[in-house]
């Protein structure tokens, strides 16, 4: 495991480099005023008047004039390409949730590298706002009470099981896996409970979602961190 560059007992906001919407960062904020910048992501905080705890990247999408407006004590350099600016940022904060903006939309490939991160890394609980949807690693148990008929999607990154209660169609007894079977487009018919085998599955809900599920994703059980 990477030392931590930020380490904070309160909820992180970090900044990819993905489009963010105004009003998605003051969305984000509310649920961790904090802020942290992967890379070309301390632009959008700039242009919004934020100044990032710390700037963690291979620094290659940060103009050399956004990057002097960094103190060098924040500015963290990272030059090895085995890995995104996602990881590399994930990898090295330690805070209960870090919530996730500017990487879901963009590039696709962009987007399946940050799920395959998510995964890999599933013990730092992070949540990612987009758009229209919010993803993040279904913890070991999680229990959410959502309107019936909410959209409730759920998606392998490896071959897992998951017992599940509150879902229009059930889970249990399901083999997952991204070549085989997937969970997406269920709904809820009650109070959603979900109980992962293992750390590769992933829950995707409706955007309007995302202060309820980072509420519970902060408290829940946490994946244990490799040793």
């Amino acid at each position: 495991m990477n030392r931590p560059i930020v380490s904070e007992n309160e909820p992180i906001t970090l900044v990819g480099g993905a489009p963010v919407e105004a009003e998605l960062l003051v969305e984000g904020l509310h649920l961790a005023p904090k802020t942290v910048a992967a890379d070309g992501g301390a632009k959008t905080l700039f242009d919004h008047g934020h100044s990032p705890l710390a700037v963690i990247g291979d620094l290659d999408s940060l103009a050399p004039s956004l990057q002097a407006q960094v103190p060098p004590e924040r500015l963290h350099r990272i030059a090895e390409q085995d890995s995104t600016d996602f990881e590399k940022c994930l990898s090295r904060i330690e805070a209960p949730l870090v919530i996730g903006l500017g990487f879901l939309g963009g590039r696709v490939d962009h987007q399946m590298a940050v799920q395959s991160v998510l995964v890999r890394y599933a013990y730092q609980r992070c949540l990612l706002i987009g758009t229209r949807d919010v993803v993040c690693v279904v913890p070991p148990q999680f229990a959410l009470d959502l309107p019936v008929g909410t959209r409730v999607s759920l998606f392998p990154m490896a071959p897992t099981k998951v017992t599940s209660q509150g879902l229009h169609w059930p889970t249990d007894g399901l083999e997952f896996s991204p070549n085989g079977q997937i969970g997406t487009s269920n709904r809820c018919s009650g109070k959603v409970v979900l109980a992962p085998e293992n750390c590769s599955m992933l829950l995707i809900l409706p955007r309007k979602f995302a202060q309820t599920v980072g509420s519970v994703l902060q408290s829940a059980p946490k994946w244990p961190a490799p040793l």
